[in-house]
């Protein structure tokens, strides 16, 4: 009987030691991916403000179609144009009334305009999961040729902001007029995340 009672008793503290909770050992350093995620949901945004570009609220569609359509996990947003901070846009054709590094500079304004389209869209700039395709429309001259130096303007700032996620596929052409004189229109398809 007494063997029955210590065999009962060594299986028992076997049982309980199996089942005890183990020690962490890991000082509460182990941080759930969510947890990271939670911290670091505005780092694009960041990068922006300390680059000093204020992400502007979306224009309205000047016609009948909307900003943005979401199919799957792809976002394809409707062309932008270059408007100003103070409002307005920059207009012209580029080789007539505007060198290429005002294009350029156009083109860097209609990145901007996508990005606040994004930020509306996602709540978050940190959910794209990288930049597809580009298309650029310059407004120009018949023989003006530099279309790709001029949409260097979206696509450099744009690599700036996201790093390789902004690099994409890119068509640059050239147009005989754009809406409201604008020097430059691009659309873009993005990758975001579920």
């Amino acid at each position: 009987m007494k063997f029955k009672l210590v065999f009962f008793g060594l299986i028992c503290i076997l049982f309980a030691s199996c089942n005890a909770p183990s020690e962490d050992t890991t000082d509460n350093k182990d941080v759930s991916s969510a947890q990271i995620n939670n911290e670091n949901t505005n780092m694009i945004e960041d990068k922006l403000k300390e680059m000093g570009v204020d992400l502007p609220t979306p224009s309205a569609p000047v016609a009948n179609y909307v900003n943005a359509v979401r199919v799957g996990n792809l976002l394809f947003l409707a062309g932008k144009g270059p408007t100003k901070p103070e409002g307005g846009y920059v207009a012209g054709k580029v080789g007539e009334d505007l060198s290429i590094e005002e294009g350029y500079e156009a083109a860097k304004l209609a990145a901007i305009q996508h990005l606040g389209v994004l930020k509306a869209e996602l709540g978050s700039l940190d959910k794209v999961k990288r930049l597809v395709k580009v298309l650029g429309m310059v407004n120009c001259t018949p023989d003006f040729t530099s279309q790709p130096e001029v949409i260097n303007g979206y696509s450099d700032f744009m690599v700036e902001v996201f790093g390789d996620k902004g690099k994409h596929a890119r068509a640059a052409v050239g147009m005989g007029s754009l809406p409201r004189g604008i020097a430059v229109e691009v659309e873009v398809i993005v990758e975001v995340e579920d």
